[in-house]
């Protein structure tokens, strides 16, 4: 039986769409990005900003994540497979800033533009660029608040920090210090300061849990502590659940950093009187475009680009700008 012209035309069409689209698939950018963990509503929204940049741009993308923050091995061994997978791009939020640096160091040297988000390794220069907060001037901000809120009284401080040795937790630690008008060490240093006006430091690696512990730890060295600082929100949930437990919760102020939504309202509710915002979403679509640039162009970013933060605040401190509750809340990560 003869085949007609028609349905040789027919085959003809659908192989040649066939060819196309594996031509544009061959054609199509493929971004990685790695994150801490992937519960942290820090990383969601992160994961959200790439996600949606990368179908703007008709972008492949690849995601990861350690298993828990500080989950090294998972983020080297996320490297690898995407570098397999074809990735020109990666973008990284660094889990251990140092031990990270050789994995990259080889992606970069087969060609793949390495850009941290949120936070650096160390040495910074170890990644073509970081887009991320100024997270010294984060603390700095709620160290001017915190200073202009207790009107002149003298300040009896408990820190809870990240872990020891990470540029996170020490800029945000030491610009807290520096915002208070206290000695404090420089944005380029990874130890945190103590002055005598700190009564407390501990280490509650961002957690709820151990954030309570380390305040309820504090509270039985110093209970006159007058003002915490905590890394992050959480941690602060942590300390202020930590202060009622003990009958403190309205004669100890707690500041923070992060912007999360569940943090934000607990600026509205009082348990935190100020925190700075930034904003994850912004550094993930950020890194994409970065990335869609490379593969166009083959020009790589460089160098640090700050991202933003904002002072959110339950109530306004003479001298120190800020932004209301409100405000957060139009602009949070997480949860509403």
């Amino acid at each position: 039986m003869p085949i007609s012209r028609t349905f040789v035309a027919t085959l003809s069409a659908v192989a040649l769409a066939t060819l196309s689209q594996f031509a544009a698939a061959a054609d199509q950018p493929v971004i990685g990005l790695i994150t801490k963990t992937e519960t942290n509503p820090f990383f969601v929204k992160m994961k959200e900003g790439a996600t949606a940049a990368a179908k703007a741009h008709n972008v492949k993308l690849l995601t990861a994540a350690g298993k828990q923050d500080g989950d090294n091995a998972g983020q080297v061994t996320a490297i690898e497979n995407m570098m397999a997978a074809g990735a020109k791009t990666i973008l990284i939020t660094p889990s251990d800033a140092k031990a990270i640096v050789p994995a990259i160091k080889k992606a970069r040297d087969k060609g793949v533009m390495v850009i941290a988000l949120d936070s650096p390794t160390d040495p910074q220069e170890a990644v073509d660029a970081l887009f991320a907060t100024d997270n010294y001037k984060a603390g700095v901000l709620i160290g001017q608040y915190a200073k202009a809120s207790l009107g002149g009284k003298p300040a009896r401080i408990a820190t809870l920090d990240l872990f020891p040795g990470h540029p996170v937790g020490a800029q945000r630690h030491n610009g807290f210090l520096k915002g208070f008008g206290l000695a404090a060490n420089p944005a380029t240093s990874n130890e945190l300061s103590k002055p005598a006006e700190v009564v407390c430091m501990a280490d509650s690696f961002g957690d709820q849990a151990k954030g309570q512990t380390a305040m309820e730890n504090c509270l039985q060295k110093n209970p006159d502590i007058n003002l915490v600082y905590t890394i992050n929100e959480p941690a602060a949930a942590g300390a202020y659940k930590a202060l009622k437990a003990a009958g403190k919760e309205k004669d100890v102020m707690i500041v923070s950093v992060d912007g999360g939504c569940q943090g934000v309202k607990d600026v509205a509710a009082g348990k935190i009187a100020a925190t700075s915002q930034q904003y994850p979403l912004k550094m993930a679509s950020m890194g994409v475009d970065a990335g869609v640039q490379y593969a166009k162009t083959g020009k790589k970013v460089a160098g640090y680009t700050d991202t933003g933060v904002t002072l959110i605040a339950g109530k306004a401190a003479p001298g120190v700008d800020s932004k209301d509750a409100q405000t957060g809340l139009n602009l949070c990560w997480g949860k509403k």
